[in-house]
């Protein structure tokens, strides 16, 4: 029995569901790019156009089925993309450890300030006369 070749337009509908899946992997790369850039409020808008598409991937995918050789491809792709979003995540959980450093130095600032502050800076005299002098009825 011949190999039945699947008509042009299911063709051209594997076709770009893959090259959604190589989209895909080009915006983990951008994003990878920026988190390894330490810019955070890209990473922010990229991953913001990253769930978008995502979203949309998720639809063609449920609706194309994909032959073996654009099913390897798919794999290929995902796997990339699941390998830059772990570096992402690693990133993104050291930073998140940074940003705890910090508030907690802050936090212990701001008590050290509240509690010692009023001591710190200018001198203070006390009047010792006026506070400790006898009254006389």
């Amino acid at each position: 029995m011949p190999a039945q070749v699947p008509p042009r337009d299911d063709s051209t509908r594997q076709d770009v569901l893959v090259g959604a899946y190589e989209s895909l992997l080009e915006r983990s790369t951008r994003m990878l790019a920026t988190v390894r850039a330490a810019d955070w409020d890209g990473l922010v808008d990229q991953e913001t156009q990253y769930v978008v598409q995502v979203e949309r991937l998720s639809r063609l995918d449920a609706e194309q089925p994909l032959d073996d050789r654009r099913a390897a491809r798919k794999a290929a792709l995902l796997e990339r993309i699941l390998e830059q979003d772990l570096e992402i995540r690693q990133r993104l959980i050291e930073r998140r450890d940074e940003l705890d450093r910090l508030i907690g130095s802050s936090r212990k600032q701001l008590a050290l300030s509240r509690t010692y502050g009023p001591q710190q800076g200018g001198s203070t005299t006390i009047q010792a006369e006026q506070r400790f002098a006898k009254k006389v009825p």
